[in-house]
C-alpha cells in the first residue's frame, strides 16, 4: 500500500522525534515480587527514516555506562508496529514486541527470556503530550496470568 496521506498508523511515534530528558526506574531483581527499584537519569534522541515507516531511538544511560537502540518498523498493510532492542552491554538484537495505538495507549506484546526463564513482556505508550511522555515494561512468568512492572521511563523534551 504506497503512502497517501492517510494516517494509517506510521505516525503513531513522531511525538518521539528530537531530543528528552529521561529518568529511568528499573526494578533491582525481577521476578521475585521485590519492590527496589534504581533510579538513574539519561538521554534519548529519536528521528524517523522512510517516511514514518520506521525510526531509531537512541538512548543513553551515562551513569549506567551502556546504550541502547530501540528500532521500530512499521507494517502498513498490518498496521502494527514492531519494535525491536539492543543493548551495548551485549550488541544482541533482542526478540520484538508487536502493536499498535489505540485510543492514545500504545501497547507492544512479545515473548522473550529473562535469564533463562521464559517471560510475556508487554510495552506501554501512555501519557503523551508535545513535552512529555510514558513508556513501561512489564514481564508476565505465568504466561499472562500476572504481571510486574520492571521499567519505567519518564520522558521530558529537551530540545
Amino acid at each position: 500500500m504506497a503512502y497517501d496521506g492517510y494516517d494509517d498508523g506510521r505516525r503513531d511515534f513522531h511525538f518521539l522525534y528530537g531530543r528528552w530528558a529521561v529518568e529511568h526506574r528499573r526494578l533491582k531483581t525481577r521476578g521475585v515480587g521485590a519492590d527496589d527499584w534504581d533510579a538513574f537519569a539519561g538521554t534519548s534522541f529519536t528521528q524517523g527514516l522512510m517516511g514514518g515507516l520506521c525510526n531509531v531511538e537512541e538512548n543513553d544511560f551515562p551513569d549506567r555506562g551502556f546504550q541502547g537502540v530501540a528500532m521500530r518498523t512499521f507494517d502498513p498493510e498490518a498496521r502494527r508496529w514492531a519494535i525491536y532492542w539492543v543493548s551495548s552491554l551485549d550488541g544482541r538484537l533482542q526478540p520484538p514486541v508487536f502493536g499498535r495505538f489505540e485510543d492514545g495507549i500504545g501497547l507492544f506484546h512479545g515473548d522473550d527470556v529473562d535469564g533463562d526463564r521464559p517471560v510475556k513482556v508487554v510495552y506501554r505508550w501512555d501519557r503523551i503530550t508535545s513535552a512529555s511522555a510514558h513508556w513501561s515494561q512489564a514481564f508476565s512468568y505465568d504466561g499472562g496470568e500476572t504481571w510486574e512492572t520492571n521499567w519505567t521511563m519518564a520522558f521530558t523534551r529537551s530540545a
